[in-house]
C-alpha cells in the first residue's frame, strides 16, 4: 500500500481522496494540507487522515510515499519541483500550466528526479472514451480525418469564488475548467494540434458567468477539429471523430455510437465507472510497477502548448500556431 499525502482539499481534492480512501488495493492518504483545516477536519476526521497547513512538512514526512496535488495552477511548477525534489512520486490535478514552457519546466523536473509523474485527465478514463480510443487506435473508422467535441457543464457557474471566477488563474472562460479535457481528448486521438483559431463570448461575467469557448483546429496531421464548452447549459460530454471508413461517437460516460461505411451504425451502453478512481488506481500501479501511465508526457505538453494557443487566439482573434518548445 502507497502511503499518501493529498495537498488541497477544496471540491476536486476530497474527490480524490473518496475515490481512494477504502477503496483502492494501492492509494491510501495519510496526510491532508488545507490553508483552511477548519473547513476540513471533519472531513479529515472521516477520512482517517491527518490535517495540518505545511506543505513542505507533509511533503518532508518520511511516511508518505507519494504526493497528489489539487492546487491551483500557479502553484504547481514549485510544488512539483519540491516534491521530485524530495524523490517521491507525484500526481498534479489540470491545468499543468496555462504555457507549454511552464509545463515543460515541471516535465523536467520530475524526469531529472526520476520520479513517476502524473496528470489527473480523467474523462480519458470514460468507458466511453476509452472505447473510442480502441475504436480509433485500431482503424475502425479509418484515418482520423475530424473531431468535433463539446464538453458543457453548468456546475461551474455554481462554483462561487476561487480559481475559476480568477481570470489569471482561470484564462478563457469555461476553456480552463471545461475545455481542457477536450484538447486532452483531441490529443489523445489525433496526436498534436499545429493551429487554433478561437473565439470567447462572454454573455455575464463572473460570480455565475455565462459564456461559450469555441475553437477551429487542425492537426499536425492536417485532420481538423471544432470544440465547444458553454458555461450555462446542463451538462453535456460528446467526442465525434470522423474517418475515411466511418465515424465514433462518445457520449457522456457511457455510450458509444459506430458507424462504418455501408454498415448500420451500431449503439453500446458500457458500464459506468469512476473515471477518476480508473486513473487513480492507474498511477498507483506506474508506481509500484513502473507501468507507463496512461497520459504520456508528450501529451501533456501539446495539450498545454494547444491550451496557451486557444488563450492568444481568443485575446487577438486571429489564428495562432502552437508552441511546440
Amino acid at each position: 500500500m502507497i502511503n499518501a499525502a493529498v495537498i488541497g482539499l477544496g471540491r476536486w481534492g476530497k474527490n480524490i481522496v473518496d475515490s481512494v480512501q477504502g477503496k483502492s488495493q494501492r492509494l491510501h492518504f495519510i496526510r491532508g494540507v488545507s490553508k483552511e483545516p477548519d473547513q476540513v477536519r471533519d472531513f479529515a476526521a472521516a477520512k482517517g487522515f491527518e490535517l495540518s497547513t505545511d506543505f513542505e512538512e507533509a511533503v518532508n514526512d518520511p511516511r508518505v510515499q507519494a504526493v497528489f496535488l489539487a492546487t491551483p495552477h500557479s502553484l504547481h511548477l514549485s510544488q512539483i519541483a519540491t516534491v521530485a525534489a524530495a524523490g517521491k512520486p507525484v500526481w498534479c490535478e489540470k491545468p499543468l500550466a496555462l504555457t507549454r514552457a511552464e509545463a515543460a519546466k515541471a516535465v523536467a523536473a520530475t524526469d531529472k528526479a526520476g520520479v513517476p509523474f502524473a496528470l489527473g485527465n480523467n474523462k480519458r478514463c470514460f468507458a466511453s472514451m476509452r472505447e473510442l480510443k480502441r475504436v480509433v487506435a485500431d482503424g475502425v473508422i479509418g484515418e482520423v480525418m475530424h473531431i468535433e467535441g463539446n464538453f458543457t457543464n453548468e456546475h461551474s457557474t455554481r462554483v462561487l469564488g476561487g480559481w475559476r471566477d480568477d481570470p489569471s488563474e482561470s484564462p478563457g472562460g469555461g476553456m480552463t475548467g471545461a475545455g481542457l479535457h477536450v484538447l486532452d481528448a483531441f490529443v489523445n486521438l489525433a496526436g498534436p494540434i499545429a493551429e487554433v483559431d478561437a473565439r470567447l463570448y462572454r454573455q455575464k461575467p463572473a460570480p455565475d458567468p455565462r459564456d461559450v469557448g469555441t475553437a477551429l483546429v487542425q492537426f499536425a496531421s492536417g485532420a481538423t477539429g471544432t470544440l465547444a464548452t458553454v458555461r450555462a447549459a446542463p451538462a453535456y460530454w460528446r467526442i465525434m471523430v470522423f474517418g475515411t471508413n466511418g465515424w465514433a461517437e462518445a457520449r457522456d460516460e457511457t455510450v458509444l455510437s459506430v458507424a462504418q461505411v455501408n454498415k448500420t451504425p451500431e449503439t453500446k451502453v458500457y458500464p459506468q465507472v469512476d473515471s477518476l478512481g480508473v486513473l487513480l488506481e492507474s498511477f498507483g500501479e506506474t508506481i509500484e510497477t513502473g507501468k507507463p501511465f496512461p497520459v504520456t508526457t508528450s501529451d501533456m505538453l501539446d495539450v498545454a502548448g494547444a491550451f496557451e494557443a486557444v488563450i492568444q487566439s481568443m485575446a487577438s482573434g486571429k489564428r495562432v500556431t502552437v508552441s511546440r518548445t
